[in-house]
């Protein structure tokens, strides 16, 4: 609810990594990994912002910050198939109206 987001290992209680504030204070209402890439996870907050996090490139911000305009994004899921080296990653965003928006990743945040 304050935007932290904690990294944890299954077989600890404590987090390996810990990101206070990341979103400004801005609750966090979707997190993934992605499908295709293990070190990047995109973070949705409630004011329609995506946050994208690559761990090998920046392990203390995210490397990258869109804001959805318009109209407010309820959750989101990524779209990608585990294992495929074609850079194709997607975001389907759940828009308030029940839109449903698809757009693509980046591929240097979607190639393996």
């Amino acid at each position: 609810s304050d935007g932290s987001i904690r990294l944890h290992q299954m077989s600890s209680e404590h987090p390996l990594m810990q990101w206070n504030d990341s979103t400004s204070g801005q609750p966090i209402t979707a997190l993934q990994w992605a499908l295709t890439r293990p070190a990047v996870f995109f973070v949705l907050d409630a004011s329609s912002n995506i946050y994208i996090w690559d761990l090998l490139e920046n392990d203390l911000l995210p490397v990258a910050k869109q804001t959805i305009p318009s109209e407010n994004v309820l959750t989101m899921a990524l779209l990608g198939e585990p294992g495929k080296t074609n850079g194709l990653l997607g975001i389907a965003l759940a828009k308030e109206s029940g839109e449903i928006d698809i757009q693509y990743v980046k591929k240097k945040w979607a190639l393996p």
